[in-house]
């Protein structure tokens, strides 16, 4: 046999053998792990539930070997685990699910401090970044708070932070989110029943965040916050979104982007196939409430963020399911809403708005308890440039109308579907150059009252080729008519 077959038959040898005992990688990958463990018990790490375990953990960090893999055990700690990635190099928390740490002190149980705080353009990485600091990690781990001011995780000058299959509870927030920070990935996590709110952009100047497939309930303070800020592009997609809120509690939302106090604000945002939902007696509750006013500079024009798209959502059992103020560029489609207390959809000062092919809707599977309170009803307010087309509205009860649109101008309202409301289906006051048509707008309940279309005020308008259950009432020179057909 010669050399290079002995060589071969050698190779194949070693690899046979290396797969029988679960793979070299495999073998390595555990040797390091058992390691990693080896030494977090050296060095003083408990587990018991009891023990101050912060020195040993942060000893664990402070190594720089790269995972830190908890064994199963209850960590309790009194301060901040701080991960210094210049200073650790490249690092992940690993709990395999078994792990849980207790924070019974004030702020954060995890601490991420990096140093990029530049965009993610790759030509304004220092090099530091991408050698030591890209991509930290925790995977598997559960935090409980055990202090009014524990805080689960917080980030600032991180790149590539990436969250997964985390459970936090009992803390003020789960993911507190500060400074700067950019790509951040969170996935697959359960942020449950804490004091303040899941995922948090506090005031942070942050690009590229991922939400995918996590539960986030029964935080007091709010699902996914962003307020203020220089945030763009959340993603929050496939998620649970419940009763982020509490009856004593300042109103909140399961979803809330407050530009108020901002220079820049939060855009370009897309919530797609999740369900959003609870709770009505909270106060001023809702679902998802975009507040998009900002200010560059002082004594500069004001602006309205927006850029958003909300597609695909379940939507219910709030005060209002989805409130729009000073936003611009805002697309909601293919949702189904229901058991809006006060309203389904609230658009207040706004523009470039596009409402179509949502459902609106009082299903009996829901008439129990006080959901037959819930009013339901579309309003848009001091708006403009907007278009609500393919709406299917029913059953609104206790307002003035299905939908009502007020003080509005330049407005396109078609082939909406609106039927067995109170009062009136649609009802349009003081709203100039806008188009009503197509529509179909009856109501055919027993011993019905309701009007099915009214103008007062308002003028330019065009209403014509609706099909309606009463006549229409249109105030004297408000609009031109034709085609529209009624008994």
């Amino acid at each position: 046999m010669n050399a290079r077959r002995r060589a071969i038959v050698w190779a194949n040898l070693t690899l046979l053998i290396g797969l029988s005992m679960g793979g070299p990688a495999w073998s390595q990958e555990n040797r390091a792990a058992r390691g990693t463990e080896r030494s977090v018990r050296q060095l003083g790490a408990v587990g018991d539930g009891q023990a101050d375990d912060t020195a040993a953990l942060q000893k664990a960090v402070d190594a720089g070997n790269g995972v830190v893999r908890l064994p199963k055990g209850t960590y309790r700690i009194t301060q901040p685990i701080v991960i210094e990635l210049d200073k650790v190099g490249y690092t992940s928390r690993q709990g395999e699910g078994v792990a849980r740490i207790v924070m019974a002190g004030p702020g954060p149980a995890l601490k991420f401090v990096g140093t990029h705080f530049k965009s993610a353009d790759p030509a304004g990485f220092a090099p530091e970044v991408w050698e030591r600091q890209r991509m930290p990690m925790v995977d598997g781990l559960a935090i409980d708070g055990a202090h009014a001011e524990a805080v689960g995780i917080e980030a600032n000058g991180t790149m590539e932070l990436t969250l997964t299959r985390l459970h936090i509870r009992n803390t003020l927030h789960c993911i507190h989110l500060v400074g700067s920070n950019r790509n951040l990935l969170v996935s697959d996590c359960h942020l449950y029943e804490n004091r303040g709110i899941g995922i948090f952009y506090d005031n942070v100047s942050l690009h590229q965040s991922n939400i995918t497939g996590c539960h986030i309930s029964y935080n007091h303070g709010g699902g996914i916050v962003s307020r203020a800020g220089n945030v763009r592009n959340i993603h929050i997609t496939g998620c649970d979104i419940e009763s982020n809120m509490g009856p004593d509690t300042p109103p909140t939302a399961n979803v809330l982007i407050d530009c108020t106090d901002g220079a820049e604000g939060t855009g370009e945002v897309a919530i797609t196939g999740c369900t959003i939902q609870h709770n009505n007696n909270s106060p001023d509750s809702a679902n998802i409430r975009l507040l998009g006013r900002s200010q560059p500079k002082p004594k500069l024009p004001l602006i309205r963020e927006g850029n958003v798209t909300i597609t695909g959502n379940v939507l219910s059992d709030v005060k209002v399911n989805v409130h729009l103020r000073d936003c611009r560029g805002v697309v909601l489609t293919g949702n189904t809403f229901w058991m809006g207390f006060t309203h389904n959809l609230l658009i207040e000062d706004c523009s470039n708005i596009i409402v179509g092919a949502n459902n609106f809707d009082r299903n009996p599977r829901y008439a129990y308890g006080n959901s037959l309170e819930a009013k339901n009803s579309l309003v848009v307010r001091n708006s403009a440039d907007c278009t609500l087309a393919d709406l299917h509205v029913t059953n609104v009860g206790r307002e003035p109308a299905g939908v009502l649109v007020e003080n509005c101008r330049r407005l396109n309202i078609t082939a909406c579907t609106i039927l067995d409301c109170d009062s009136v289906g649609l009802l349009l006051k003081d709203v100039t150059h806008s188009r009503v048509s197509d529509c179909l707008i009856r109501d055919d309940r027993a011993d019905a009252k309701s009007a099915s279309l009214v103008v007062t005020g308002g003028q330019g308008n065009m209403i014509v080729n609706n099909l309606l259950g009463t006549a229409p009432q249109i105030a004297e020179g408000a609009a031109h008519t034709a085609g529209n057909v009624h008994p």
